[in-house]
């Protein structure tokens, strides 16, 4: 039952929707600019790289408190993987299908950062670090995005000291590149045919382009 109610915890804490209430605190509807995604990608190009980086810190931070924090809550013989496993995915849900936005939500990335900081921290900096490097060159955040989500299983698996298919954080991370790449989907469809935005405006207009977001 504890790790239930923790769960739900967790669900709605994913589902808190900081670009969308430090945009509009600030006098934008997300959903009605650029993608109409809450993510940070998105509110870079309303808003700028400052606030930006404030909302991927916080929906990174989700992800952490998560799989860090409320594990903490946990009877003793309880602090399993698979407990912190649950609550991952439950703060990923939330930040996707958010109950607070209708069910609609991010594309999980930040969200999906934050927990795997707290469950395979090795991975995910260098999951970081490799979206940082792609979208430094190819000014692509979504290639960026793909990038990481899909070398995050491997780097998972490489650095837990298990085999492929062992190592239960292993499945968790195959669940959530398969969810940032059907997230990204539309994302993907414009980088083939060569329509895809790159980064560089640090403000969106209502209605211009369509950008993936984090």
């Amino acid at each position: 039952m504890r790790i239930a109610l923790l769960a739900v915890a967790a669900y709605l804490l994913g589902s808190i929707p900081f670009g969308f209430l430090i945009a509009r605190a600030r006098g934008v509807d997300l959903r009605q600019v650029g993608s109409g995604n809450i993510g940070s990608t998105n509110i870079y190009r309303a808003l700028g790289i400052g606030i930006a980086l404030l909302v991927f810190a916080l929906d990174a931070g989700k992800g952490l408190v998560a799989t860090r924090v409320l594990p903490l809550g946990l009877q003793e013989g309880m602090h399993t993987v698979g407990a912190r496993l649950i609550f991952g995915a439950a703060v990923m849900l939330g930040s996707v299908a958010s109950v607070f936005m209708g069910f609609r939500g991010g594309k999980g990335v930040a969200t999906g950062a934050g927990v795997f900081l707290g469950l395979a921290p090795l991975a995910a900096a260098i999951c970081i670090g490799l979206w940082a490097v792609i979208v430094a060159i190819s000014k692509y955040v979504s290639l960026g995005s793909l990038a990481a989500a899909a070398a995050l299983p491997i780097l998972v698996a490489a650095f837990g000291g298990s085999s492929f298919g062992r190592d239960p954080i292993f499945y968790l991370a195959i669940a959530v590149t398969v969810l940032v790449v059907v997230r990204h989907r539309s994302n993907v469809r414009r980088l083939v045919s060569g329509t895809e935005h790159k980064v560089g405006r640090s403000r969106v207009d209502p209605g211009v382009g369509k950008e993936g977001g984090a």
